[in-house]
């Protein structure tokens, strides 16, 4: 989930006859994407390592892999006009509320991950644009078509389907879910104050470069409450694989993946294949753990994703207006 943001919208020189052009290859690079996302929550769990450890470390490594990133920028644009400068004071203002979120919500969303079923989390991760919409309305005077909340409803109702119908012997449990409940929020959160830092000029290299130290600030504190020693202990060789796995699979590959889709498909195509997410994350919980799903709770994934396409799409079709808030 913490790295299902879209951080950079496509090209105004995309026109449509471009985007019809690259179709194929922003398809692939899509899909290659939402498969590394889907692949995220059942390999955290299928480590056994408890998640806020495995949070930790996988903090760090992004630390150094978005560090590296932006000293091979800076060397590849010297002598060019402009350049890449090191973050300022005022980048790293405007970036360290959305680190501290995302701190927080990696840490909460990995503990979720290890206390419930893949069906539970990936499912509530999804009522995230029912939660934005609003959200921006409030905070940037967005103008949405409200019209589309009516499709949240039925995404609500599946969501209830597949959280309260789950098999008698499964994984999945109250406080996880609850856990999932803050992971929503914290994510909800970090989306916001990313569009902000966005919004103010700070690009892609020198967001991430600086969004991943700061959130350092609140994985460390919840790594050393909830684990203690087990920071270091607790790690098997699996974990350490899996950790740099995640780190270069969803944290640099990925994400990379979106933004070059970006170039080459409509912002609505990208939406729309992002829902097929959670389902496939259940398919590779059932191949990866074994966890188990009922026919109802079938019928519940579809409503929901159902529902969150009709409601992205229809969101979509009035054009956004961005007026800052200053109340």
């Amino acid at each position: 989930m913490a790295a299902q943001s879209d951080l950079d919208g496509p090209p105004a020189s995309v026109t449509s006859a471009d985007e019809r052009t690259g179709a194929p290859v922003g398809l692939i690079a899509m899909s290659a994407a939402i498969i590394a996302f889907s692949l995220s929550t059942p390999i955290v769990k299928w480590t056994g390592v408890t998640g806020v450890v495995l949070a930790f470390w996988r903090m760090w490594i992004s630390v150094g892999t978005w560090w590296i990133t932006l000293i091979v920028a800076r060397r590849r644009a010297r002598g060019t006009v402009g350049g890449i400068d090191w973050p300022s004071r005022r980048t790293w203002r405007l970036v360290a509320p959305a680190g501290l979120c995302f701190g927080m919500n990696i840490s909460l969303l990995f503990t979720a991950v290890t206390r419930t079923s893949i069906a539970h989390v990936e499912f509530i991760a999804t009522l995230t644009p029912l939660t934005i919409v609003p959200a921006g309305a409030l905070i940037f005077g967005e103008r949405p078509n409200w019209s589309a909340l009516r499709f949240g409803g039925i995404s609500l109702v599946g969501v209830a389907i597949v959280l309260f119908f789950g098999p008698a012997k499964g994984s999945a449990t109250v406080d996880g879910d609850l856990i999932m409940l803050c992971v929503l929020c914290s994510w909800t959160a970090y989306l916001i104050f990313t569009k902000r830092a966005r919004a103010a000029g700070v690009d892609t290299i020198s967001f991430m470069a600086c969004m991943m130290p700061t959130g350092l600030i609140t994985t460390v504190p919840m790594a050393l409450l909830l684990a203690g020693d087990g920071i270091v202990h607790d790690m098997t060789r699996r974990g350490w694989f899996i950790v740099v796995v995640l780190a270069l699979l969803t944290g640099m590959v990925a994400h990379g993946c979106i933004a070059f889709a970006q170039q080459h498909l409509p912002m609505a195509t990208i939406t729309v294949m992002q829902v097929a997410q959670p389902a496939l994350a259940v398919v590779f919980a059932f191949v990866i753990l074994d966890e188990q799903v009922r026919l109802v709770q079938v019928g519940g994934m579809a409503l929901v994703i159902a529902g969150i396409a009709l409601f992205t799409r229809t969101a979509q079709r009035r054009p956004v207006e961005l007026v800052p808030n200053t109340t």
